[in-house]
């Protein structure tokens, strides 16, 4: 954008000169005024449907909560005053060598308005041109002793390889810098030992920034300058280390070819850095990278990290809570207590002020919170410097609940909250939590969940627990002893008998419950799914495709020999083909509610399917009432609700198909 308002100024000048001639000033630069606001416009139009197409793509790898809470976080972190705050990306040699996958994935984040400092080595480059000829390369203590020879060879290498990258990115529209000097002054590491190695004393940051301010993403190579202006070859991985001290961006990443780091006997992949520093295997360049890796975080802020990972898994790795590689921080020590003392009531007085959604939404006090801890044994969870702290109630015989969950920004990011977590259930095989239905994180607890109710904007889950009728009869002992806020069950007459949950497999692989509500017109009755041969398939509709539920109903719908999905609905991803239905090609398609009326009227579909969140289906199901009254008695479309809209209203069942003996509905 910085390029397009400078194309504009340009303009202006040249056409404020022009009408000094002819004498008609005014209008002319009125005119092109106009004209530049449009072009202004229109690039700014561009530039965001093209965010949004890229941000759509991120949603295949991970929920749109996780993608969306990801590009927050990151793009507070890159103010103009410090635009390089977001991330370091360090591109080992071997990387280089598949440059379209490199290339795109740093273009990802360009299109999405991220600018990372991309900083390169060529170790693998270096060596093949110094085999050929004839030199063998020379390492102490994983460092290459670097002559004047090897300086000459890998000034070249180093530029040859930048401008490929940068040739990659402009290819693809990505807008890229080379800077090959002016970043890094060094002096000696040790000139007799090691040769023309260099230790980095000082970085200018200045070349970095301008870059980004232009809309560019700055790629640099890892030589520096001493003082009096000579080349020296610094160890790319230190390089990029120094580099995140002086910037202390929220992500440093080392992309490599492994795809993290791995043990070297077993060949899983680590995560415990103090045993690792004591396997025999890891020696040279693995025991210098893991020591740099440490020493960076002594220095940088607790908030960022360390990322080892391929190309291919970068956007996984950065957009997602589960991640895909090798992540190193530096946390804090978790604890546990059994009463307020062990924290400090003042330390959780504040917590619960600043950060739990009833107290902030004015439904409960502090004071509330402290008074209801009282009335059970409890223990809490949390780190140090509680960025995570919970709260589980646990009476003597009686199932434990976690009664608060509360964690910060940084607590999340850094997956401080999945630690305690897991000691959480190290302590309790079962468990019961809530949350607001509209919770951020709200895609973590269903990963974590066995399963989940969903009722008037809150959502109870639960872990342990397989069987749903034991599950409704501790959440019945929950309301009866008051231990819950509110009734998550049906009650009263209306109440169907057996209430049941059908099963879907979460994205952990684990069982998540979820109920429905149906509406049959005109009788109880619904069409059979068991149909006789050479019955036609019944029409489906299904309005919210791209949640993980409606991606779900896809594979089911997709396999079912008397079901055939029609359309699919989400404004996010209209006019892109639907993935996981085999029978037929269909895209994505976003339909209005007069869409929906005007096929209903018509008979287009035997069902529609509404996967929406709660609150939001309502004007799908009245448009379907609308277009039903056009058909006859009776031929109305069953309407199956996926959400808590309908759960407990008159002419809706609630449950699953086949509690009533009279229908037999999907």
């Amino acid at each position: 954008m910085l390029a397009v308002a400078t194309a504009s100024r340009l303009s202006v000048r040249v056409a404020r000169r022009a009408v000094v001639v002819g004498g008609q000033r005014q209008a002319a630069v009125s005119a092109v005024r106009r004209r530049d606001n449009v072009s202004i416009r229109s690039f700014q139009s561009v530039a965001q449907t093209d965010r949004d197409t890229i941000t759509r793509l991120l949603y295949s790898i991970g929920t749109k909560r996780e993608v969306e809470r990801h590009l927050r976080i990151f793009s507070s972190a890159s103010h103009p005053s410090q635009p390089a705050k977001f991330a370091v990306i360090k591109v080992g040699g071997a990387v280089l060598a598949d440059l379209d996958e490199l290339a795109l994935s740093l273009s990802f984040l360009y299109r999405v308005g991220l600018y990372p400092v991309v900083l390169h080595g060529a170790g693998p480059q270096l060596n093949d041109i110094m085999e050929r000829e004839g030199v063998v390369p020379d390492y102490i203590d994983g460092i290459r002793v670097t002559d004047a020879k090897t300086l000459q060879v890998a000034r070249r290498v180093f530029l040859e390889e930048n401008l490929k990258l940068v040739g990659a990115l402009e290819k693809l529209g990505t807008r890229a810098r080379p800077i090959t000097s002016g970043v890094f002054t060094a002096d000696y590491l040790d000139k007799d030992k090691y040769g023309l190695v260099g230790k980095i004393t000082k970085i200018d940051k200045r070349p970095l920034e301008a870059s980004i301010r232009a809309g560019a993403l700055p790629i640099l190579t890892s030589l520096a300058e001493s003082l009096d202006g000579q080349i020296l070859n610094v160890n790319a991985d230190i390089a990029a280390g120094e580099l995140a001290k002086e910037l202390e961006p929220m992500k440093i990443v080392f992309l490599n070819d492994k795809g993290g780091l791995f043990h070297g006997v077993t060949g899983e992949k680590l995560d415990d850095f103090d045993k690792l520093m004591q396997e025999p295997w890891v020696k040279y360049g693995t025991k210098l990278k893991l020591r740099e890796f440490k020493e960076l975080l002594d220095h940088l802020p607790r908030s960022s990290s360390v990322a080892v990972i391929s190309a291919s898994m970068l956007q996984k790795e950065l957009f997602t809570d589960s991640g895909a590689g090798t992540l190193i921080r530096r946390g804090y020590r978790l604890f546990k207590h059994n009463n307020l003392d062990g924290i400090g009531a003042d330390r959780f007085r504040q917590v619960v002020h600043d950060r739990d959604p009833q107290v902030l939404a004015g439904f409960q006090s502090v004071t509330g919170v402290l008074n209801d801890l009282k009335k059970t044994p409890y223990t809490i969870y949390g780190d140090e410097p509680l960025d995570v702290l919970a709260v589980v109630s646990h009476p003597e015989g009686e199932t434990p609940i976690m009664t608060k969950l509360l964690a910060s920004r940084s607590g999340v990011l850094n997956n401080v909250m999945d630690n305690v977590f897991n000691a959480i259930k190290k302590d309790h095989r079962r468990l019961f939590w809530t949350t607001h239905a509209e919770d951020e994180n709200r895609a973590w607890h269903f990963e974590r969940a066995d399963g989940s109710f969903t009722r008037a904007g809150r959502s109870l889950f639960w872990y342990g627990i397989q069987d749903v009728a034991e599950v409704e009869r501790i959440v019945k002992g929950f309301e009866k002893n008051g231990r819950i806020e509110r009734s998550y069950l049906p009650v009263g007459p209306s109440a169907p008998p057996h209430r049941a949950a059908t099963a879907t497999v979460n994205p952990s692989g684990t069982k998540a419950f979820s109920t429905l509500a149906r509406r049959i017109p005109g009788s109880s009755r619904g069409y059979a799914t068991a149909a006789s041969d050479g019955t036609p398939a019944k029409r489906v509709g299904l309005i919210g495709a791209r949640g993980y539920t409606g991606q779900a109903l896809t594979t089911i719908l997709s396999q079912h020999p008397h079901l055939d999905l029609t359309h699919v609905s989400s404004r996010q991803l209209a006019g892109y083909p639907l993935q996981g239905y085999t029978k037929a090609p269909i895209n994505y398609t976003n339909l209005s509610t007069e869409d929906v009326e005007r096929m209903e009227k018509e008979g287009d579909v035997n069902a529609w399917i509404m996967a929406l969140p709660n609150g939001v289906c309502k004007p799908f199901v009245d448009a379907v009432d609308r277009g039903a009254k056009e058909r006859k008695e009776g031929e109305g479309s069953v309407v199956v609700d996926l959400s808590a809209d309908y759960r407990f209203e008159k002419g809706w069942t609630y449950g699953l198909p086949g509690e009533d003996p009279s229908s037999s509905g999907l």
